[in-house]
């Protein structure tokens, strides 16, 4: 079946602006928690008698919340490919909002023990199960809602919900450290997560006034829709979900070496000021805007593929020239590295969804792109440990994270060169054919019953 649609202008723009602000809203949530692990959570949630301990224990449960992001793939993937888009999106924004704004609620280790940092634990699964669900689900609705001759641009939408989550969460805790040490630990961290709150109600505004896919209606209205859609996904096209889930890597999961290991590798190790690091990291998002709108446009001139393995190589190269620049902690040049870093591995990430979005059929693509995308997702969240753990062997000597950054760039570009190639175009090509004489038949009374 075609992932083309003839939706009317004024409701791609509505859905477009929806898929945006949900994004945003989601990975609001989901980047403060990562950036508060690095400087709140440490002090906070765990035993603070070795402050080594007590980060890894932090990035643990920042890990966590990957560990569940396959999980909300297949329960939100499974009730978008058989129930409707619209329906997991609004599920996975409210469990999203809901559980953020429960952490600004929690109390720390010195008042309640051990149930603080497993409270804690279990906000932040619930976080990565809403997480699995959300990009995948806004993703097909633009996607299905889009010209096909304007994916590229299309994808860069909900995209733009990352950098502009990464200004909102990091500049709100910016804001509140700027509080005396002692009001900052006790109460100001907390401002932040309760914003979770009316941001949701924003996003579930918007979320309702958005119409089902009309791709989606399509399948429901000629009957294709498939009861298990991830088994049907990974047998038709298990080999695609490999390579899509590895040409993501980079964008989706290198991100939080730049940012959440790099603010506590900069403070602790580099003794830079928080602020320093917080700034640099917002710089670095007013970058990734920018880079995003700039690849989708690309994508559609070039090719999504071309752009996404194009812009992994570029982070590959400049992965120990960004270290080598944050390694000076100068405060001007670290900022530098933070954005160089930042936009190149942005590149990829514009254009990630329209590369996914077609290589897979739109009978089980939710299910295909949540779960590829959120499998190799888990790596990302225990990159920030790899790093610290690297770090630790290596001396306090950078080059070892440096490497690993290149190593996720690579794997990113062997992704994209491979769900762009001629084998996996012919096969999406058949399919198509394949769905239009099928719905050809049923339109003319000849296809199957």
């Amino acid at each position: 079946m075609s992932s083309t649609s003839t939706t009317s202008p004024r409701e791609l723009k509505r859905v477009a602006a929806s898929a945006f602000a949900g994004t945003a809203m989601e990975w609001y949530d989901y980047i403060l928690y990562g950036t508060a692990s690095a400087v709140v959570f440490t002090h906070l949630f765990f035993p603070a008698h070795d402050l080594a301990v007590a980060t890894m224990l932090s990035f643990a449960t920042f890990a966590a919340g990957f560990v569940a992001r396959p999980l909300g793939a297949i329960i939100f993937g499974h009730v978008g490919d058989r129930i409707g888009r619209r329906a997991a999106v609004v599920g996975s924004i409210a469990l999203m909002g809901l559980s953020t704004g429960i952490i600004g609620l929690l109390p720390p280790y010195a008042t309640a023990g051990l149930l603080a940092p497993l409270a804690l634990l279990l906000m932040r699964l619930c976080q990565g199960i809403s997480a699995g669900g959300e990009w995948g689900g806004a993703m097909v609705l633009v996607m299905e809602h889009a010209p096909k001759k304007k994916h590229g641009i299309y994808a860069a939408i909900p995209q733009l919900g990352s950098p502009v989550a990464t200004l909102l969460s990091t500049g709100a805790l910016a804001i509140v450290a700027t509080l005396p040490e002692e009001d900052f630990l006790s109460w100001g961290w907390r401002i932040p997560f309760l914003l979770a709150f009316p941001f949701l109600g924003v996003g579930l505004y918007l979320r309702y006034r958005v119409e089902e896919s009309p791709i989606f209606k399509q399948l429901q209205a000629t009957q294709k829709v498939v009861k298990v859609p991830l088994a049907a996904a990974v047998r038709h096209t298990g080999g695609r979900m490999i390579l899509g889930g590895m040409a993501a890597l980079l964008g989706g999961s290198g991100f939080f070496i730049i940012t959440t290991f790099m603010i506590s590798y900069g403070t602790t190790v580099l003794g830079m000021e928080r602020q320093t690091m917080l700034n640099a990291t917002l710089f670095g998002a007013l970058a990734q805007i920018v880079v995003i709108i700039v690849s989708g446009r690309l994508a559609d001139r070039f090719g999504a593929w071309r752009v996404c393995a194009s812009g992994a190589l570029i982070s590959a190269v400049l992965a120990f020239p960004v270290f080598a620049l944050v390694d000076t902690a100068n405060p001007v040049l670290v900022t530098l590295g933070i954005i160089i870093g930042m936009a190149s591995l942005t590149i990829p990430y514009g254009p990630i969804g329209s590369l996914l979005a077609g290589i897979f059929p739109a009978q089980y693509r939710y299910s295909a792109m949540a779960v590829s995308y959120n499998v190799f997702g888990i790596i990302g969240g225990f990159l920030p440990i790899i790093a610290q753990t690297l770090l630790v062997a290596n001396g306090n000597a950078s080059w070892g994270v440096a490497l690993l950054l290149m190593g996720v760039s690579l794997v990113s570009m062997i992704g994209a060169i491979g769900a762009g190639s001629r084998k996996v175009a012919a096969k999406r090509e058949a399919e198509d054919e394949a769905a239009a004489l099928e719905f050809d038949g049923e339109l003319t009374g000849t296809g199957r019953h």
